[in-house]
Formats: structure tokens, C-alpha cells, sequence
């Protein structure tokens, strides 16, 4: 079979083969088969400021009072591809959200957390670092913010703490910044690095740096804005990378710093057309760094709202008003971005590599009140939260659920609508998918291809946030009663099905859930927790269960015991002794995440060390461990092993990324029971084998006594 031939022929055969390849062994293909992809993400935009999602319908409703903006690229964009109306972001602040995403685990495995800006990102597999082995082109645009300092300053620490933090020299330039973008597994890097440049979008006038890889440029961009620089750059990048191998697929990470903060406008109208030779043009000059860096800066104000009025007291007979200067800016600059999406996507189409580009828009977390300017801000002017109750820093729909389009006209049929639930670790193995390689072992998410292809069976996915922030939900009009002033402090959400479990200020893990159907009841009006205490129960176990403490950022449920699963209600083969095993042949650089892969051998054996292991080949090992006390355990694996644990679904050792020359070791507190554990294991030469250590059991490996099957097919319990 000429393989090459067929993947040459119309697009509408191209999806069906490529996903079977997928689906029958994740392995490095033809960069032609690859799609190129672009994920935008925007600072602050909120649910409701997508015109498809939230604004048009506003704008039908006609009501003088509840003004509205436009969003048409997207809207078309849309129409084109896929909407994912129940996407979430992994935290409602940018530097956590941006770090899952990046690293593809959740706020419960992330190392940033709550509002651990300039943090530097973990130094483990990125959506970059997988791309690029994969055999893309990757690039950073933007707003990066996790790029670490001598000390991080964390907002949650007391006033003399900040203070010190303020007056510490910190750590500037690539050279020091350990977790450059470069350093996370982009070939090219152009942006802002610190979380607090992104706050001004003049680079130049408010005295803010830029750096293209190792050089700081700021000096050369009078009277850039920054939406138009970052999209101009991206546009440069684009058509440098094809022009220079057209064959090689590419992933870009657009990030863009707005609407959120100063709201400062652009210096002039859009430049006409888009693509290639209009729109948004890189002009490489200094002081005329591209083509909008003229006029005056914070000066333009789109037509559409320069002029918009409203009626401000819901009168009728009285003369309406202009809108509020900070209104047309905020509009002003959604519009502005959205302008940018329209220019890339024709950009695209002029290039011919339109097809089978994947480009994803969504944002960090829900939308602000915070307008860095003299007049105040709300986002309930034009509810930018959407249907939802909750704006940014709050767990609630609108802090958290950001919505997303996806277009791919290979394979994405258009104007989809899908109401999977899904948050961005999600997309760490779904364009490890699409680039022909598996996802490394640590990656908390699962391929959307199914939903976004409509082949496949989608697996279920998990949308779990955790954040602390000490000031209070807003009282607007809007919101539920219950919910205004309402104190946050430590935060937590969990969805299980079309259900979120909810808590605010919580003191301990007793604490209940507010139970909500999200689905039915978007707004979350209706508290069904005492409808159903058997959800209750799970999602008191599931947030343990899925979960690791971090020092930098304690939770009052950090020291609480994991529950034993029940194995007569989930697992009839739960008291086999033994594990199960099975075998992989797979090529990838890194330990991957085996379960969602085809294996050549499988069996059962007393113990882990008697597991049937050849030199070449991956292993999964699956069963359950029984704990003989309450108490916290330590599991260990040998120094150069490259293996990683998970007991339920929170990982407990992960040498996966970098081997060890000393024994890797993790604790974990468990209840006593029965609880499922998966041990990924690559080949190295350490000799395959898990100690454990606990309240009476000496650091040993596990006992064959311990030790039980739980089905060939189960690779995890609750």
C-alpha cells in the first residue's frame, strides 16, 4: 500500500486514515499528515465577550440597557469550525491557568499555584518540549509569566513578606530566568517575560521589556500595541517557518496581554485586508517596527463603539448616554483581537496551508474588574461573565469557564457545538495525538480528537480547580444573592458529569459540596447536594484521590487520608492476589502514558518484580495495594529508573522526565484499604521493582500479601 499516495488525496479521506494510524499505534509519521496548529489565548476575556456565545444573543434581545459588542472573525470562525462551550481554564488567574496548560496537568499536580506569578514553570514535559520531539517548529509568542526569579512574589504572603520581596533584587534576562520559554521546549521565543509588563501594552512608552530569544528590544517599538505587535510577529514567524520548510508542521502559542488591565487602545484603524500582503504588516525598522506604530498611541477607538450610547437609567422617554470611555476601550480591544484572528486565519488561506491547520482560540480564566485606570471598570457593563455567576479569582462558572472554537477544516466539521466538558490539560494529549506521538506519563488530560473529528470514542475527562484568593465575589445585580460579597479565601470546584461540586472559604475537609447542575442550571442557582449524598460522598473522595499537596500553596484538606476504594462495589476481581501487567512497543522520548495505547503481551504475577520485563519494552502495571493502617507511606523506586505512580489518580513519584542517580521516593497519605495504583515503568537499567514504607512496615518491596488484580480493563478506580 502507498501510504504517501493516500494521504495525498482529498481532504474528506485524510481524517479516517490519519486517526487510524492514530488509533493503532501512536508513532512518528509523515510531517504532511501533522497539522500545523496555533493556540491563542487571551488575558481576561470573559465567556460572555464571544458574540456567538453570549453577545449576539444579548444584541437580539434589543434592550437599550444591556449594551453589547462584536466578535464576527470568531463568530465566523465558528461557523467554520467547532464551538466547546464547556471548556474551562485550569484556575480563574492567569500564571496557574497558563502553567497547566503548558504542562499539561492540573492545579492539582501543577507546581504554580494560587497567585504564584513569575513563578518558573516546572522543568518537566511542556506542550513545546512534546511538539517539538514530535518533529514541529514551536514558537512563543506573547505574554509568557512563568519564567521564575531569586524569589517569586506571591500575593497570598503577608505585608512585611511583600514588602521584603518588593525591595530583593531579582534575576533578569535569559541567562538567569530558569524556565525561559527557550529552556520549555520552544525553538523561538518574542514577548513579554515578567507577569507584571503584561499590565501596560505600550512596550516602549511605559517602559516595559520585550525579548526576541536572547536579546531585549523594547528600544525598536515605539508606538507598538501590543496585539498588533505579538499578531505582526506571529504573522513573521508563520511565513519565515514556510517559506524556510514548508513540510515541517509548526506549533505556535500565541498569548496575547489584553483586554485585561491598563485597557489601552491601539494608535490607529485596523490596515484593510489581512494575510500576506494586508492587515497586520512586520516592518522590521526601528521606531517603525510595523505598520500600525504610527498615529497616536491610545488613541483609536473602533467606530462601532466611539459613538454607541445606552440608556444608563432604563428610561425610555430619557435621552440615552455615551458609553463610558472604559467601556468603548474594552470593546475597542476585544474587537482588536478579534481583528488579529481574521488576519491569521487569512494568512492561512494565502499561504495554502489553511486546511490542515489546527487553530484554537480560548482564554486564561473569566473576565475582570480591574481596568489599571482612573474611571472603574466592570465587566457586568457588558457581562463578560456570560449566563454565569462569578468573574476572575472566583471557582464559580464564570471565573472558570472560558468556552473555546477550534477550526481545522480537515477534519473539523463546521459550525459543531460540543458539550463535552473539558479543561486545557486536555490539549497536551490531544496534539500529542495529532502529531503522531503519545503523551508522557504525567499528563493529566485526554485527547478531544473524538469530539473534534467525530471518530473514536471520547474518554471521559476531568475539570478540577483549586485556588485561593482573599477578597470576595462582587456584588453585582446580576449574581445570585447568596453569592454577592460573598468571602472566597480557599476555593475549590470539581465536575462529575454534568455536575460541579462547589466550596468557598473552606475550613476542613468536612466542609460540603454545593451541588449544581451546570447543564441544566448554568447559573447555579439550585443547591442539589441534599439530593444526592452518594455524589457527596464521591467527590469528597475524588478531590483527595486525583490530588498532591504542594508547600507553596497549603489547602486545609492537604493532611487529610485518601480514601480505599469499595472493591466489592466497583471491581468483582478485587481480592485476586496479584497485579497485571501489560507489555508496549513504543517510540517515544519519554515514558508514555501507556493506557490509551495497544499492548503486544499482557499477563498477571504474584508481585512487581516478577512481572515479565524484555529490554525493550514499556510496561503498565496495574492492581491494587492494600494499606494495613491509617498513615502516611512512603513508595520508592530505584535511583536510574525512569518509571512514574499513580495510586488512584495523583501522582506519587515522577522520574519520568529526568532519571534519578539516587532513589526516587514519595509519600502519600492513605486511609487503610484497598487502594488502585498504575506503575509506569521504560526501560533502563535500573532492575524493575517499588519499595514501600509505612506506620510498621520497614522499606521493603510491596509483599505479594498486599498485592491484588483489579481487572484487566480497569486502569483506574474512585
Amino acid at each position: 500500500m502507498n501510504i504517501t499516495k493516500i494521504l495525498t488525496e482529498p481532504r474528506v479521506r485524510l481524517p479516517g486514515l490519519l486517526l487510524c494510524l492514530l488509533a493503532f499505534r501512536y508513532s512518528p509519521m509523515v510531517a504532511a499528515e501533522q497539522p500545523n496548529v496555533i493556540y491563542i489565548l487571551t488575558d481576561d476575556w470573559g465567556y460572555g465577550d464571544y458574540g456567538l456565545f453570549f453577545q449576539q444573543a444579548r444584541a437580539a434581545k434589543g434592550d437599550r440597557s444591556e449594551p453589547w459588542h462584536f466578535t464576527p472573525h470568531l463568530d465566523a470562525m465558528a461557523a467554520g469550525g467547532m464551538q466547546l462551550r464547556q471548556h474551562y481554564c485550569p484556575a480563574p488567574v492567569c500564571a496557574p491557568s497558563r502553567s497547566s496548560l503548558l504542562s499539561g496537568v492540573h492545579q492539582g499536580h501543577s507546581n504554580v499555584r494560587d497567585n504564584q506569578f513569575d513563578k518558573a514553570l516546572e522543568d518537566n514535559h511542556t506542550l513545546g518540549s512534546v511538539m517539538r520531539d514530535a518533529g514541529y517548529a514551536t514558537a512563543a509568542i506573547g505574554k509568557w509569566g512563568l519564567q521564575g526569579n531569586d524569589e517569586p512574589k506571591d500575593a497570598n504572603a503577608d505585608q512585611q513578606t511583600q514588602n521584603k520581596q518588593k525591595k530583593r533584587p531579582l534575576a533578569s534576562g535569559p541567562q538567569a530566568w530558569p524556565a525561559y520559554p527557550t529552556k520549555r521546549g520552544f525553538d523561538f521565543y518574542y514577548g513579554y517575560v515578567r507577569h507584571g509588563d503584561g499590565h501596560a501594552h505600550y512596550p516602549t512608552q511605559d517602559g516595559k521589556q520585550v525579548w526576541e530569544n536572547d536579546r531585549e528590544v523594547s528600544a525598536d517599538l515605539a508606538g507598538c500595541y501590543t496585539t498588533d505587535l505579538f499578531t505582526a510577529r506571529a504573522k513573521k514567524w508563520i511565513h519565515d517557518q514556510h517559506s524556510a520548510d514548508p513540510k515541517k508542521p509548526f506549533l505556535l502559542y500565541l498569548a496575547y496581554d489584553t483586554p485585561h488591565a491598563i485597557l489601552q487602545l491601539p494608535a490607529t484603524e485596523f490596515p484593510a485586508g489581512g494575510g500576506v500582503s494586508g492587515g497586520l504588516q512586520w516592518l522590521g525598522h526601528a521606531g517603525h517596527m510595523i505598520n500600525t506604530a504610527h498615529g497616536k498611541p491610545d488613541s483609536y477607538t473602533h467606530p462601532d463603539y466611539a459613538k454607541a450610547t445606552w440608556d444608563h437609567d432604563k428610561d425610555p422617554n430619557t435621552e440615552e448616554q455615551p458609553w463610558p470611555d472604559v467601556y468603548q476601550r474594552y470593546a475597542s480591544d476585544v474587537r482588536r483581537i478579534d481583528d488579529c484572528v481574521g488576519d491569521l486565519l487569512q494568512l492561512l488561506e494565502d499561504l495554502g496551508i489553511d486546511e490542515n491547520t489546527l487553530v484554537m482560540f480560548t482564554t486564561d480564566n473569566g473576565p475582570s474588574k480591574e481596568s489599571y485606570l482612573k474611571e472603574p471598570y466592570e465587566p457586568n457593563f457588558f457581562n463578560s461573565f456570560g449566563p454565569f455567576d462569578g468573574i476572575k479569582r472566583d471557582v464559580l462558572e464564570g471565573g472558570t469557564r472560558t468556552g473555546a472554537i477550534v477550526r481545522w477544516p480537515a477534519a473539523v466539521a463546521g459550525g459543531g457545538v460540543s458539550d463535552l466538558s473539558c479543561q486545557a490539560h486536555d490539549w497536551m494529549p490531544t496534539l500529542a495525538q495529532l502529531a503522531g506521538i503519545a503523551p508522557p506519563a504525567r499528563c493529566d488530560g485526554v485527547s478531544l480528537v473524538p469530539t473534534l473529528t467525530g471518530l473514536g470514542i471520547q474518554k471521559r475527562t476531568q475539570v478540577y480547580v483549586e485556588y485561593l484568593n482573599g477578597q470576595k465575589t462582587p456584588s453585582y445585580s446580576e449574581f445570585e444573592p447568596s453569592r454577592r460579597g460573598r468571602q472566597r479565601q480557599q476555593m475549590q470546584a470539581i465536575r462529575d458529569g454534568d455536575f460541579v461540586g462547589l466550596r468557598y472559604d473552606i475550613q476542613s475537609h468536612s466542609d460540603p459540596f454545593e451541588i449544581y447542575n451546570v447543564v441544566s442550571d448554568p447559573k447555579q442557582t439550585k443547591d442539589l447536594a441534599q439530593q444526592h449524598p452518594d455524589l457527596q460522598r464521591s467527590m469528597h473522595a475524588d478531590v483527595l484521590r486525583l490530588r498532591r499537596p504542594n508547600s507553596s500553596a497549603p489547602r486545609p484538606y492537604d493532611n487529610d487520608l485518601i480514601p480505599a476504594v469499595d472493591t466489592v462495589a466497583v471491581d468483582t476481581v478485587a481480592g485476586v492476589p496479584g497485579v497485571h501487567w501489560r507489555a508496549y512497543r513504543v517510540s517515544t522520548p519519554w515514558l508514555a502514558r501507556l493506557d490509551d495505547l495497544p499492548h503486544d503481551l499482557e499477563g498477571d504475577a504474584p508481585t512487581i518484580e516478577s512481572v515479565l520485563s524484555e529490554a525493550n519494552q514499556s510496561l503498565l502495571i496495574s492492581g491494587l495495594i492494600e494499606i494495613p493502617g491509617d498513615g502516611a507511606y512512603t513508595f520508592s523506586i530505584p535511583a536510574g529508573a525512569d518509571a512514574l505512580l499513580r495510586i488512584h489518580d495523583a501522582t506519587v513519584l515522577d522520574a519520568a522526565f529526568e532519571r534519578s542517580v539516587t532513589e526516587t521516593s514519595g509519600e502519600i497519605r492513605l486511609q487503610a484499604g484497598k487502594h488502585p495504583f498504575r506503575l509506569y515503568w521504560k526501560p533502563s537499567l535500573a532492575k524493575l521493582g517499588m519499595k514501600i514504607s509505612g506506620p510498621a512496615i520497614a522499606s521493603n518491596p510491596i509483599p505479594a500479601a498486599m498485592l491484588f488484580r483489579q481487572g484487566a480493563d480497569t486502569p483506574s478506580l474512585k
